[in-house]
C-alpha cells in the first residue's frame, strides 16, 4: 500500500549573516591596542591599531600618521602584527593605559 499521506520537509531559513564573532574579535584587537596590517582590496596595506569600530567601517590609529576611517567593504584582510612590533606597542600602551567604559559599540 502506498503512503497517502503527505511528507513534507520543514524549510529551514537561512542562517543569518551574522554570527557577532566580527564584532567580538575586532572589540579584542581595539581593547588591547593590537597592532594590524589592514589589507584593502585595491591592494593597499595599511598599519595601526583599531581605535573603533562599528557596522560599516573601523578607525585605525596610526603613529606619526593621520588616523583612517576605512569601510569595512573596501577591507580585504585584517592581520595581528607579530614580534618587535607588536611588543613595542604594547608596553608604550601599557605606560599609558586607562580603562574606560564608554558602552562599545558593535
Amino acid at each position: 500500500m502506498a503512503n497517502t499521506g503527505v511528507t513534507r520537509k520543514r524549510q529551514k531559513t537561512p542562517p543569518s549573516g551574522t554570527t557577532g564573532q566580527e564584532a567580538l574579535y575586532l572589540r579584542s584587537l581595539s581593547e588591547r591596542q593590537v597592532p594590524v596590517t589592514v589589507k584593502l582590496r585595491d591592494g593597499e596595506s595599511v598599519s595601526g591599531w583599531i581605535e573603533y569600530f562599528d557596522d560599516r567601517m573601523i578607525r585605525l590609529t596610526r603613529d606619526g600618521k593621520p588616523n583612517l576611517f576605512i569601510y569595512k567593504q573596501q577591507i580585504r584582510t585584517i592581520t595581528e602584527l607579530t614580534g618587535r612590533a607588536r611588543t613595542s606597542r604594547r608596553s608604550s600602551a601599557n605606560a599609558t593605559d586607562t580603562v574606560t567604559d564608554q558602552g562599545a559599540q558593535a
